[in-house]
């Protein structure tokens, strides 16, 4: 039987007890509202198909998301990446809300919102496949009953394909930035300098690895001798043996030998905050490079570079002296589409071999 009773000026406390089920609690703004909702809830329980909502309503999204990443994402090769995923969403408002009040219209408000000031489509679909995930892992592992909010919204189109590549003068300069800390005067810079970038970004480039397979690299599983370097653990879960440039070989020799025997004693955190530095002095000596030799900057220059533009760039590069399939074997990719999306051979360079073969 439902007890109900005022609370406060202008509000109803509605209290279930019965035998076999847990009990329910519910503040409403009228009687009605309360006599409803218990009589409602009573049918149910009568009918055999009640659930209870209790654990929905009182789950967060910032308590799912950090069961989430306690007991789902630290099992996940790309772990690193999805903490600040999750770290972002439990700094928007939504994270507040409970699983049971979120709705489709609130992620699709984030979307719209977060196209608009310029996020890219990739991006948001990740983000909005991260809460996904979440949600289906309440429903199937939680046992919490609550409606997938991201289900039926419309996804942004993906059109990551990007056809960056790095000019010489780019490369030039980002790999100044990466051997010099800056100003000496500059404690603070100076002070954060990462030992590892200098070899990272050159055997990114050289190899076209990804960053997360650079950073779980061991000494063990490099060959200088043989310049070979074994992956055993990739993002497809194949092992993969990549063969490594004079370059790449002379960059990894100079590297001090950690004592948990990895090759980059570094993580995915200090490379993304050793990048952002990069990029930005580099662009500074760029410009006071131009100024000092009376030359207009070109428009662009650095922009929008990513350390996974690196990895582009480095399979455009292996494009030159590989045929697709050996490739393939380097790159780790499962198909030419997927391959098509990193390789972007530059037009110019096409057209000098068509002169050279055609005249």
């Amino acid at each position: 039987m439902a007890t109900i009773r005022k609370k406060g000026e202008c509000q109803w406390h509605v209290q279930i007890r019965r035998k076999g089920f847990p009990s329910q609690t519910k503040t409403l703004d009228s009687r009605s509202e309360a006599e409803a909702w218990a009589r409602d809830i009573e049918s149910k329980m009568d009918k055999g198909i009640f659930v209870s909502m209790a654990e929905a309503e009182s789950t967060t999204l910032y308590g799912a998301l950090e069961r989430y990443e306690r007991e789902v994402s630290t099992k996940k090769k790309g772990r690193d990446q999805e903490k600040y995923r999750i770290q972002s969403w439990q700094a928007n408002a939504l994270a507040i809300r409970s699983l049971a009040s979120l709705r489709g219209a609130d992620f699709a408000k984030y979307r719209d919102e977060r196209l608009a000031a310029g996020a890219a489509a990739a991006t948001v679909r990740l983000d909005l496949a991260l809460i996904s995930h979440v949600f289906t892992i309440a429903v199937k592992e939680w046992n919490i009953p609550v409606q997938n909010p991201v289900a039926n919204i419309r996804l942004p189109r993906q059109n990551n394909a990007r056809e960056r590549r790095l000019s010489e003068e780019e490369v030039c300069f980002l790999l100044a930035a990466v051997d010099d800390p800056g100003d000496a005067t500059k404690a603070k810079e100076c002070d954060r300098r990462n030992i590892y970038m200098p070899a990272l970004v050159r055997v990114a480039i050289e190899s076209a690895m990804r960053q997360g397979e650079m950073l779980a690299l061991t000494w063990a599983n490099v060959d200088l001798s043989s310049r070979v370097a074994k992956l055993p653990d990739t993002k497809n879960g194949t092992v993969r043996n990549v063969p490594l440039s004079p370059a790449a070989v002379n960059a990894i020799k100079g590297l001090p030998r950690a004592i948990g025997g990895r090759v980059f004693a570094t993580t995915a955190s200090a490379v993304k905050q050793s990048w952002a530095r990069a990029i930005t002095r580099a662009q500074r000596n760029y410009l006071a490079d131009c100024k000092t030799n009376d030359r207009e900057p070109v428009a662009g220059f650095l922009e929008d570079m990513t350390f996974h533009d690196l990895r582009h760039e480095g399979t455009s590069r292996l494009a030159e002296i590989f045929p697709l399939h050996k490739l393939m074997k380097i790159t780790g990719h499962k198909d030419t589409r997927m391959l098509a999306r990193y390789y972007h051979p530059r037009a110019e360079d096409m057209a000098e071999e068509m002169a050279q073969k055609w005249g």
